[in-house]
């Protein structure tokens, strides 16, 4: 069991060390006392809960590669934060690049496990990211769900291309959030609240 001090959270938080504390004696961070110490420690697991349940972006060192990382591509700030909040609110960590000359720089850099991509971007296009991802030996695998206002035809073009799904703006929450967890193999809280 993988657990931390009040002093890495702090650090993690950029909080004061008694901040920490008072977060566990209030019960809003759930904690446990070392036997004979009297030090406090917190599962990882129960930190990246209070994270998410607080809306506080997961430090990438505890994100690691465990496909949670997304990058999301639109160059609509709006659309990029509704994409961001709600994968946010579900534990992935994300990223936003506002067009695909600095999505595909993302890319090579962070290797996230997924990402959402607009087809219509000034300068590199949807199509052209997408194009340059399943060239590129190194990102091939990334998975890309398309996510655009544009008709049948253009989203039939991008799956043609390599998209592993679809959706049209606007969207519904839930059909994105099930699209992303399934694509990557992970369950959220919205999903496993259905069962």
């Amino acid at each position: 069991m993988k657990t931390l001090s009040t002093g890495e959270i702090a650090k993690l938080c950029d909080v004061n060390l008694r901040t920490v504390i008072r977060w566990i004696e209030r019960g809003a961070l759930k904690g446990f006392k070392l036997p004979g110490r009297g030090n406090n420690r917190v599962r990882v697991e129960d930190f990246i809960a209070f994270l998410v349940e607080h809306d506080i972006p997961i430090p990438p060192e505890l994100a690691g590669d465990d496909n949670r990382r997304v990058l999301i591509v639109d160059d609509e700030p709006a659309i990029a934060r509704s994409i961001q909040r709600v994968l946010r609110s579900n534990g992935f960590v994300t990223d936003v690049a506002v067009d695909g000359f600095q999505g595909g720089t993302k890319l090579m850099k962070d290797r996230p496990v997924l990402m959402t991509l607009d087809l219509s971007m000034p300068g590199l296009s949807g199509y052209d990211v997408l194009s340059f991802v399943r060239e590129t030996p190194e990102i091939s695998g990334t998975k890309i769900i398309i996510i655009s206002a544009l008709g049948s035809d253009a989203l039939q073009k991008a799956m043609d291309l390599g998209a592993d799904a679809v959706l049209t703006k606007p969207f519904e929450n839930d059909q994105l959030l099930e699209c992303v967890s399934g694509l990557v193999g992970v369950q959220t809280r919205s999903i496993l609240e259905e069962e």
